[in-house]
Order: structure tokens, then sequence, then C-alpha cells
């Protein structure tokens, strides 16, 4: 049989070698079975033991302080669009009385309630800024025996559900 590229095969040896790939490719051998991609651990495991304390880091993905800045400015935001709304039907109700020709633009609006929103915002920042100097860093160091506890019971009863470990 010729595997030298300069000489292509005969259309017996192509055929031979064509048979040959195809057998096997189609073979079936034990050993060609998937590998498991995982590993369960089923050794026994006590209920209550002297096993040591487990860190188990805060894993939320926002931290706190951003939330309460986030619902802060919501609320700024949501005072003086209120605050402007306001300032408006005054002005278009001053405008009316006095039957004048000059009507309220969103300008003029925006040059009211600007220094509110101003105000508001450093406000918000100032209390952010307190809270985090308050706040000490917390370390937790975790004491006492790992108990290991599988059974839950759920109650839904009116409005909200519980649910409770009991064991």
């Amino acid at each position: 049989m010729t595997t030298d590229p300069q000489y292509p095969l005969t259309e017996s040896e192509a055929s031979a070698e064509a048979a040959r790939l195809i057998r096997e490719a189609y073979r079936q051998e034990a050993e060609l079975r998937p590998s498991p991609t995982y590993f369960r651990d089923d050794s026994p495991v006590p209920r209550i033991g002297s096993m040591p304390p487990v860190p188990q880091p805060d894993s939320r993905i926002v931290p706190e302080w951003a939330a309460g800045v986030a619902v802060a400015s919501i609320g700024v935001g949501a005072g003086v669009t209120g605050l402007g709304c306001a300032a408006w039907l005054v002005l278009q109700g001053i405008s009316s009385v006095l039957d004048s020709a000059a009507s309220v633009s969103l300008l003029g609006v925006l040059a009211i309630v600007g220094p509110f929103a101003g105000v508001a915002t450093i406000a918000t920042a100032v209390g952010v800024a307190v809270s985090k100097a308050k706040r000490a860093s917390t370390t937790n160091i975790y004491r006492g025996s790992v108990v290991q506890r599988t059974e839950i019971t759920s109650t839904a009863r009116g409005i909200g559900a519980r649910s409770r470990i009991e064991g």
C-alpha cells in the first residue's frame, strides 16, 4: 500500500483504506465510554460533631450602601419632580390671574427647581458619607458546634409564607 502523496492509491487500495477507516470509526469498545463529570461523596456525615467553623462570606451582588443611595436618589428625583410640578402650577395660576401674555417655560421651572435638586443631592451624599463613616467593619468569628438539619417545613398563612427548619 502506498502512502506517499506523490503516488495516489489504486482503486483497490483506496477501497481497502476506506473500509478500514469505516470499521475503525464504528467499532465499539468498553474503554470508550464517557467518564462521569461529577463526584458525589456518599460517606456518612455526623449529625452533630466537632467540625471546625466554616466561614460563610456575604455574597450579595449589590452592596447595602449602594442600594441605599439608589433609593435616596429616586426619592430626590421624585421630590424635585413634585416641586417642579407645583412651581409650574403656581406660575400658571399667577399668569392667568394677571392676564398677562407671559407664559411659563420649562427653563423657568428648571431655574426654580434646580437649587432644590442640588441641595437634596448634596444632602444625600453627606448622609451616605456619614453613614459609611459611622459603620465599623464587622469581622464575623464563627464558634460553636456544627449542626446539620435537613428537615424543612413550610406553611403559608395569610399574605406571607413562613419557612421553619425543625430537627
